[in-house]
């Protein structure tokens, strides 16, 4: 048992025996302490669990918990690479016990591995107490068996663990290796300490006081245990080896380095080769934890650490991006004990690539321009700091890498003068801002986003996570607090609530903590990437500082997601039936529905509806796995990735592929559907469920619209579609299957009665009259005008179109003359149709006559040919002014 994976495993297993619930390693991004820039301690993960907040399953539990210290207080960037045990990234290996074992079965426990199942010599072993621990120093006396020499009593708080100035905290016990009077170095407690000699290799704390205040501490009722061992420490002893960088895993990271770049693992740049297999491990760690390199917070010291070991790649002589290249080899090593890495791969190699490729064009632009600007200067010059800015501003220049490169000569960098560059062009920004129209009235942001910098999103990986109140808006104004009742708008440090962007709605949730609930009603961005959380106090007062339990609303979330991939999917599908023209032009995506606007000339027909429904649909079935790559614009376009439509994308890219058909097909080795995309989707295309288009329309010219819905919405659809089928076959007295032909028949039969009927009331119309036409024309319906024949009529019930064959048949009844016919309809509004046989068209105008019938009606003109014209008003109960008008009109 000598491999990193094997000892890992030994310990894991080992505690599992004994009682102990394996636990996954937590994210490297705190989701339950919003004070930790990373995971730096395999305790962080069971913090509430030791605090009481929150109640587990299970009372024991063992890690091998992922950490990373590379800012912050505990920052180990500078001198890792250089010695033999500092990391940026590191495993801790731990067992816990939340009020169940304690002092007695901890040692037991911790003794009995070392010596038994890791097979350490016991001579080879000492411990320390804390030096008013007098109980651990029974202990290890009882159980290990060790003489009081081997037991050191610390009178520091090296010996004393606290989680902060007030909570729980308790004595230590640390047990080293002696590695032999070959290496200098004395044991803990002595003046030679610090030599290399006496390696601690695990320590176990004794939490059983919770403090109060400085001075006040009060026993636990249930103390607890919390042990840490770090797997690269206790490797390099189990392995024989003095050097961590020595043990298998990093020989097997820096030998693949070696091969990439000819450089000598035992030469004099092996500082090197570690610096990149360290780094290699940490970045792609936080990639695979949601971290993507930027200029802020988190992805700030992600690039700082990936670009110190790209300068160090560069120095070993690699002509092109290397590390990307070395991801195989820490995925085999490594790719088993955490299966995210596995996962992630094609994101950790993009974003190396990308990153890699951008920042030698940096480098050499940089310090091309840093060689000119320095070349007069000598040791113990200072370097200008405007210029520093300008190759910090306009190059991508990093201050610490301009600081690193002039080092070596002795120079420094006039950091006020940079300083005050930086300020003028904050201010300059600030006026930007101020002058832009309607942004004026919300400039209260710009200066949050200033001072408070950009909003940690931990969305892509997790819906819940804590967060600290660092600001608080009230009516555009900053407040120092909101109470119950009160609306407002929170800023956190962190948050897993996404803000609406690229067509996809804000999470909605609540934001909890001690005596303070926040509903959030919509999360927005503000001044670019600020998040905004917006919402009522629901009970108690928040205040600035205050950490918060953050749980975005899971249902409402899980449904925008499947929308969301299912909108992807229905893009490419259509591409696909309709033609390679088709481009996004708006999307709108909530839990409900989604809703996706695209270029097309004309209306889609159903078989293509169907086909698209099918296409996508097949692809939900695959249940493939939904990848997201960070990369170069350009190379994701040129890879086929689709844009959505109207957003601004910078130099970096998240790019989300799906569907496994046209990696299969060789036709798009990146997935069947590939856009450029910033919001939140499924694991797998199966978490969709189904898609169902359920309308399509045009929205403008050339732009037609489908909405559709997925999963338990889908399946809703079409059950109540189902039911209102089969409730329309019960009433048809059918069943589903001859449904259609009964309706067809019945649509036959009504057109049919409708013929009837039309032709039974133009009978009736022209068998008598009203009686009130021919009371206004004084007789029955045909009279005789100054020597011409007027055929006048006020009917009832017939539709316009049919009054113009009443008129037909009225002229061949007449043989000469003139036919006027009105129609009052239910709503009391009029139309009047005017025939003139073609013998008197030349005496009478059809459509001089219907506008002076129209005009009778209350209405405006009229239209048609001199046989035949029609026109309406709004006054049906002018119809007898208005055929009377007629009759004026023939008689001169």
């Amino acid at each position: 048992m000598s491999g990193v994976n094997e000892i890992r495993s030994a310990f894991l297993n080992y505690f599992a025996k004994n009682g102990h619930d394996i636990v996954p390693s937590s994210p490297l991004v705190p989701r339950n302490d919003p004070t930790l820039m990373f995971t730096n301690a395999g305790m962080v993960q069971f913090k509430n669990v030791f605090t009481g907040i929150e109640k587990r399953s299970y009372q024991r539990a063992t890690t091998s918990q992922k950490c990373v210290r590379a800012g912050g207080k505990h920052n180990d960037l500078d001198n890792v690479g250089y010695t033999a045990r500092h990391h940026t990234f590191f495993e801790m290996l731990g067992n816990f016990s939340f009020g169940d074992y304690f002092k007695e079965r901890a040692i037991e426990l911790a003794w009995n591995l070392i010596t038994k199942e890791y097979g350490l010599p016991k001579e080879k072993l000492l411990v320390t107490v804390y030096s008013e621990d007098d109980e651990a120093f029974g202990l290890w006396k009882k159980v290990a068996g060790l003489s009081e020499s081997k037991i050191i009593r610390i009178p520091t708080s090296d010996n004393f663990w606290q989680m902060g100035d007030t909570g729980p905290c308790g004595p230590c016990s640390e047990i080293f290796y002696d590695h032999g009077d070959k290496i200098p170095g004395g044991p803990p407690g002595s003046p030679d300490e610090d030599g290399d000699r006496f390696i601690e290799i695990w320590n176990l704390v004794f939490m059983q006081f919770e403090q109060i205040a400085p001075g006040n501490r009060l026993s636990l009722p249930k103390p607890s245990i919390d042990t840490g061992m770090g797997l690269e420490r206790i490797a390099a002893v189990l392995q024989g080896k003095h050097d961590n960088y020595d043990i298998d895993l990093f020989v097997a990271l820096i030998r693949a380095i070696a091969d990439l770049t000819g450089a000598d693992p035992h030469g004099p740049m092996k500082a090197s080769l570690r610096v990149i297999a360290d780094h290699l491990r940490a970045s792609s760690f936080l990639i695979a934890d949601g971290v993507l390199p930027s200029n802020e917070g988190r992805g700030y010291v992600l690039r700082r650490i990936m670009r110190r070991a790209m300068r160090h790649g560069q120095l070993l002589g690699a002509r092109e991006p290397i590390m990307w290249k070395l991801v195989p080899t820490l995925v085999r090593e490594m790719g088993e004990a955490y299966p995210e890495l596995q996962r992630a791969r094609s994101l950790i190699e993009e974003t190396l690539r990308l990153e890699e490729t951008r920042f030698r064009k940096t480098l050499d632009r940089g310090l091309a321009i840093l060689d000119d600007k320095s070349a007069t200067l000598k040791q113990g010059d200072m370097f200008d700091g405007e210029t520093a800015f300008t190759l910090y501003d306009t190059f991508g220049f990093p201050l610490d890498l301009t600081q690193d490169a002039l080092r070596n000569r002795g120079i420094s960098v006039d950091i006020a003068s940079f300083t005050d560059a930086m300020e003028r062009q904050k201010q300059k920004a600030r006026a930007s801002w101020s002058g832009s129209g309607e942004a004026a009235t919300e400039t209260v942001w710009f200066g949050l986003r200033e001072k408070l910098g950009a909003t940690e999103f931990l969305g892509y990986e997790t819906e819940s996570a804590e967060g600290a109140v660092t600001a608080l808006v009230k009516d555009g104004n900053e407040v120092e607090s909101l109470k119950a009742g009160e609306t407002g708008a929170i800023v956190l440090n962190q948050t897993p609530f996404y803000a609406e962007s690229g067509g996809q709605v804000g999470d909605l949730g609540v934001l909890t903590g001690e005596g303070v609930s926040f509903r959030v009603t919509d999360t927005q961005k503000r001044a670019g990437d600020l998040f905004v959380h917006l919402g009522t106090v629901e009970s108690g007062e928040l205040k600035l500082g205050t950490a918060l339990a953050l749980d975005v609303d899971h249902a409402r979330r899980s449904a925008i997601r499947a929308n969301h991939s299912a909108t992807h999917l229905l893009h490419e599908a259509l591409r696909q039936v309709l033609g390679d023209h088709i481009a996004q032009k708006g999307s709108s995506v909530d839990d409900k529905r989604l809703r996706f606007d695209f270029v097309h000339q004309k209306p889609i027909t159903p078989e293509e509806l169907r086909q698209v429904e099918d296409i996508a649909n097949n692809v939900v079935l695959e249940n493939d796995e939904v990848t997201t790559r960070l990369m170069a614009v350009d190379d994701a376009r040129e890879a086929g990735a689709r844009a959505l439509f109207g957003e601004k994308y910078g130099d970096e890219v998240r790019v989300v592929s799906m569907g496994k058909m046209a990696r299969d097909s060789g036709s798009n080795a990146l997935g069947w559907s590939v856009e450029l995309c910033g919001g939140t989707h499924v694991k797998r295309t199966g978490d969709i469920g189904m898609i169902s288009v359920t309308s399509e329309s045009a929205v403008s010219s050339g732009v037609r619209r489908i909405e559709a819905l997925t999963g338990t919405q889908a399946r809703h659809h079409a059950n109540d579609t189902i039911a209102l089928a089969k409730s329309a076959a019960n009433e048809l007295r059918t069943t589903l299957d001859d449904m259609p032909a009964r309706i067809a028949a019945l649509m036959e039969e009504r057109k049919k009665l409708e013929r009837e009927l039309s032709e039974a009331k133009k009978t009736i119309a022209m068998g008598g009259g009203s009686g009130s036409a021919a009371a206004g024309a004084g007789g029955g319906d045909v009279r005789d005008v100054g020597g011409t024949r007027l055929m006048a009529k006020n009917v009832s019930g017939i539709e316009m179109k049919d009054l113009k064959s009443l008129a037909d048949a009225g002229k061949k009844q007449l043989g000469s003359g003139v036919v006027a016919i009105i129609n009052v309809g239910e709503d009391g509004k009029a139309g009047v149709v005017v025939g003139v046989t073609e013998d008197l068209t030349k005496r009478f105008s059809a459509v001089d006559l219907v506008k002076i019938a129209s005009e009778a009606l209350g209405g405006k003109g009229g239209g048609g040919r001199a046989d035949m014209a029609q026109a309406g008003g709004p006054d049906g109960a002018k119809a007898g002014d208005a055929l009377k008008a007629i009759e004026a009109a023939i008689a001169g």
